[in-house]
């Protein structure tokens, strides 16, 4: 009889859709790969109730469940409703202390609901008047990654990461993070391991990384 396989759940970013995993791979005789996506929350739902429901897609029992930067909060309140073998957060915080000053700042100035969400719906006309080969390439890679361009989810998110009221890492959680990570800088964190000249987005770019390390992680 053949050994089960270890279902192992991803999570993209804010907005972003599962193709950011496309080039991370996991023995195939030995993990069987799931990923989650985004929905738009309800009117004032909580995080704790998001996370809830985001669990209701998760049709396997002791997962391994990995999520990167929103998503990797978002794994965290999701490992409190379910059985989570090992818990894995990428370009992340494991707490609310882990959180940039600017966030905390933002956090006590409210000015977090400033931010101009609505810009990301007018992607295709900021494309359009892109003035370098730069931008142009910034702009193509917001269009190929981010899902969700609705104003109210954005704003929602923002409000979720800024207001998280996490105070103490939960058990079996493996932080992994870039040297370069300009989200989340390193200089606030804590127990994590480093990825030299990682970036926020090192899942896309350094996912030889990830290939590598992950399955001798998961088996630690």
């Amino acid at each position: 009889m053949k050994p089960t396989k270890i279902p192992v759940y991803f999570m993209p970013g804010m907005a972003a859709n599962p193709s950011i995993f496309r080039h991370i791979q996991l023995p195939e005789d030995t993990y069987d790969m799931y990923f989650l996506e985004w929905f738009v929350p309800e009117k004032d739902e909580t995080l704790e109730a998001y996370a809830l429901r985001m669990t209701q897609k998760i049709v396997h029992k002791d997962i391994i469940l990995i999520g990167v930067s929103f998503g990797g909060i978002l794994v965290q309140e999701m490992a409190r409703h379910i059985n989570v073998r090992k818990l894995f957060v990428i370009s992340s915080v494991k707490t609310m202390h882990e959180l940039p000053k600017r966030m905390r700042l933002a956090k006590k100035t409210k000015i977090y609901k400033l931010v101009p969400t609505s810009f990301v719906s007018m992607l295709d006309v900021f494309r359009k008047y892109a003035f370098n080969d730069f931008i142009k390439k910034r702009l193509d890679l917001y269009e190929e990654y981010l899902s969700i361009r609705d104003k109210y989810y954005l704003d929602w998110s923002i409000a979720q990461i800024v207001n998280w009221r996490q105070v103490e890492a939960l058990p079996n959680t493996i932080h992994i993070h870039g040297e370069k990570d300009g989200v989340f800088p390193k200089q606030y964190l804590s127990n994590f391991i480093e990825v030299k000249g990682g970036t926020h987005i090192m899942i896309i770019n350094k996912y030889k990384w990830f290939n590598e390390n992950l399955p001798r992680l998961i088996k630690e």
